[in-house]
């Protein structure tokens, strides 16, 4: 190994940046140069997405900026689209330029995953997935554009049409997104649009299996379940997308067809595909194969942790640990402080940790919680959610403008204003640059394309 090592960490989310964060603390300043990679130049704490979504926060509060975090380290905003670890050698593509091979001597995988998508029909032309700052902004000014466009005609397909919303997958991302973006629609109903009803919206959650909510017991999940129906809130299990037709109309296996404008996919999630391109050990999932220390099988200068790894559960024998924010962050810990341990001639220390539980929020004031046994519901829950993610948002600066804009929602009204520019905003310049010749009539400004036209980050099906 070289005198002054490189650490390389692949992916700068949960595990990279608190993996690089922990780094930079535990070792002598010139011991190592910690290099980081990623696509995005900060780090999005997924759990506020459904807030800010709902205008609950500030969506800039929700990412943390890499740059500005690890000082100490080197950040390339780029993707690693290969890797030799044999050769200690990754490949890496950059935001602008030319790709380059990177040396390295220390390798963290801490790429993570991406959305599980299937081959359905219309999907990738008309969903859109809910695991990017962009998608919670997108899906915000989408869902309240649509009430806008549903009050603004007499016709009664077009306002059944803009007001149906579809979500796919019954897990806590889909349901925290759901709950929240039908609380803000409501509150946006009953205090600007005069002309519609709650009653009027539809929203419908899809779940291939029989339950929602698998972190929690199954009382609990039905208690959740019937919360959402008192809402009005369609909770279709044991079903599936069948397809999603060219004008918008959703069907599901159950035989159950509508027409709808907005369908949110967050059915799960699978490795980063960057794995598959790596000399690195996986099981039969895609996953990077880790002993209990973090360190990837049969490799002592190869890490990875979080999402992409299959780490032994050493509370539950023969498990691997779920991918979870909550084993993210201590596995980053554990593996951040092995590395040193390994860097100093010691020995690492294996990573165990008893799952503690899951809170997840349904709308301002209501919640469902399940920690170390002990259940809660309604606010408590919804009290505790809170509580817990900005204790585990990265920064002290991040903490602060959390707490501050949920102070000032509780003290002002709910900002509820679409702001459709976002989405596609060079379409007045465009419109105004191809009509520049003043002897020609102005022609029409053309239609607004549909969900993907209009700038949505979407998810590809694969």
């Amino acid at each position: 190994m070289a005198q002054r090592p490189v650490i390389l960490m692949v992916g700068g989310g949960y595990v990279g940046l608190y993996t690089a964060l922990r780094l930079q603390k535990r070792l002598v300043r010139g011991q190592a140069e910690i290099v980081v990679v990623d696509p995005q130049p900060h780090m999005t704490y997924q759990p506020f997405l459904p807030e800010a979504a709902a205008g609950s926060v500030e969506p800039r509060h929700v990412v943390v900026p890499l740059r500005r975090t690890l000082r100490g380290c080197r950040i390339i905003t780029g993707a690693v689209t290969g890797l030799c670890h044999a050769e200690r050698t990754a490949h890496v593509a950059p935001l602008e330029g030319a790709p380059f091979e990177l040396s390295y001597d220390v390798l963290v995988m801490a790429a993570g995953s991406v959305a599980r998508t299937l081959s359905i029909p219309g999907l990738a032309e008309h969903g859109i997935g809910f695991k990017t700052v962009g998608e919670a902004i997108y899906l915000r000014n989408h869902v309240l554009a649509r009430l806008d466009a549903a009050s603004s005609t007499d016709d009664p397909a077009v306002r059944r049409r803009a007001l149906s919303f579809t979500f796919v997958g019954g897990g806590y991302a889909g349901i925290e997104a759901l709950a929240e973006l039908e609380d803000m629609a409501r509150y946006a109903i009953e205090h600007y649009h005069p002309r519609l009803s709650p009653a009027d919206m539809r929203w419908v959650l899809v779940e291939a299996t029989g339950r929602i909510l698998p972190e929690v017991d199954l009382d609990l999940a039905a208690w959740t379940v019937r919360q959402l129906k008192a809402r009005g809130i369609e909770v279709r299990l044991n079903t599936r997308l069948e397809s999603v037709s060219d004008d918008g109309v959703v069907r599901l296996f159950d035989g159950e067809q509508f027409a709808g404008e907005t369908l949110v996919w967050t059915a799960g999630t699978k490795p980063n595909p960057v794995v598959a391109h790596t000399d690195l050990p996986v099981d039969g999932r895609g996953r990077v194969r880790c002993d209990a220390t973090l360190q990837v099988t049969g490799l002592r200068d190869a890490w990875a942790a979080g999402d992409l790894a299959a780490v032994p559960d050493l509370t539950e024998p023969g498990a691997t640990t779920a991918p979870n924010a909550q084993h993210a962050v201590r596995q980053a810990k554990r593996l951040a402080d092995n590395i040193v341990k390994v860097l100093a001639g010691q020995e690492p220390v294996p990573y165990r940790h008893r799952y503690v539980g899951s809170v997840a929020s349904l709308g301002l004031h209501r919640g469902v919680a399940q920690v170390y046994g002990i259940k809660l519901r309604r606010w408590p829950a919804w009290l505790m959610h809170r509580a817990y993610h900005v204790s585990r948002m990265p920064t002290f600066d991040r903490k602060v403008r959390i707490v501050a804009d949920w102070l000032l929602a509780s003290l002002f009204r709910r900002e509820v204003i679409a702001l459709g520019q976002v989405l596609d905003p060079r379409r007045e310049f465009v419109s105004a640059a191809r009509n520049a010749d003043s002897s020609r009539p102005l022609s029409p400004m053309p239609a607004s394309p549909p969900l993907e036209g209009r700038g949505a980050p979407r998810q590809v099906a694969n």
